[in-house]
């Protein structure tokens, strides 16, 4: 179905209605053109500050001591990108492991292992030149969303194993294989100085093994970071100046765990026969309640 959205409301539209993956996406690419922009305006001005300061905000020091002064590089850096190269294929597999991932976990998990991924990533990355021998005198600076995406990646991988992908449309394998595989190559080209920072990849992975542990079990270290996350974020959202509508609670009797686990088995077979539906005709394939039924599961996590 066709629509009369210029460009700019086009992106708009898909901010707002793409789930988190698209978000994480316009995040990362904002981010890789604002610090585009300070790059080129260095350049032109031969003012090098400018290029110190994206250093400063948006790159992770691997050295200990350096790293304990600007520790906000755990998290600014998994969203900044440096070279065209880099972003765009971080954003392809973003794209198609986060669309999958959201799918079966929601957006709220989406966005936690992201994250979490990112974040023990380069703590990996900072230990590895801390303690092995042939890297402890290396330094070094991360950038990119790498190890979130290996997060998502494996996570997914060791969720759904017989997952079917294609790869360039000419190959198909089970996901599981293509996981195996990323992380072989990985853990082999570790000590090797080839610009990549495979420790974090390492790092990511385990958190992404993790989350598909019992996915939905208090015991699982991703479910209550996620937790924690959303606690953190309506914290802040009460620290605001507008005027809240106050709000009424009706006494509800509490589900017992037999009618939540049926509720969420028929919720999940729901989903299932979608994607399957997506899988077979297409996206617009689908009606207008089955598209507003799959959106609110993925907004709810």
């Amino acid at each position: 179905m066709q629509t009369d959205r210029n460009f700019i409301d086009e992106i708009k539209h898909q901010y707002k209605f793409g789930g988190m993956h698209i978000k994480l996406i316009f995040i990362n690419v904002l981010t890789f053109l604002f610090i585009g922009l300070f790059t080129v305006l260095a350049r032109l001005s031969s003012n090098d500050s400018l290029n110190f300061l994206m250093d400063e905000i948006f790159t992770l020091q691997t050295d200990f001591l350096p790293f304990l002064q600007k520790p906000w590089g755990l998290v600014t850096s998994i969203f900044a990108h440096f070279e065209i190269m880099h972003i765009l294929f971080n954003m392809l597999m973003l794209y198609f492991a986060g669309k999958l991932f959201e799918h079966f976990f929601g957006a709220k998990r989406l966005l936690a292992i992201y994250i979490l991924g990112g974040i023990v990533g380069g703590l990996f990355e900072i230990l590895a030149h801390s303690l092995v021998p042939s890297m402890a005198n290396e330094s070094a600076v991360i950038v990119g969303a790498s190890g979130s995406i290996m997060a998502i990646f494996i996570g997914l991988a060791f969720y759904k194993p017989n997952l079917p992908v294609s790869v360039f449309g000419l190959f198909e394998f089970k996901i599981i294989y293509l996981g195996l595989i990323y992380l072989v190559f990985d853990i082999f080209s570790l000590g090797i100085n080839d610009g990549t920072a495979h420790f974090a990849h390492l790092g990511g992975a385990i958190i992404g093994v993790i989350a598909s542990q019992q996915a939905n079990s208090s015991a699982n270290f991703v479910f209550r970071f996620e937790q924690f996350l959303y606690k953190l974020f309506n914290l802040f959202s009460t620290f605001n100046f507008k005027a809240k509508k106050k709000t009424t609670f009706q006494n509800k009797r509490p589900k017992t765990d037999e009618e939540f686990n049926v509720e969420k088995k028929n919720r999940q077979e729901q989903i299932n026969k979608i994607l399957d539906k997506i899988a077979k005709s297409g996206y617009e394939s689908l009606s207008k309640s089955e598209k507003e039924f799959l959106f609110k599961q993925s907004s709810n996590g």
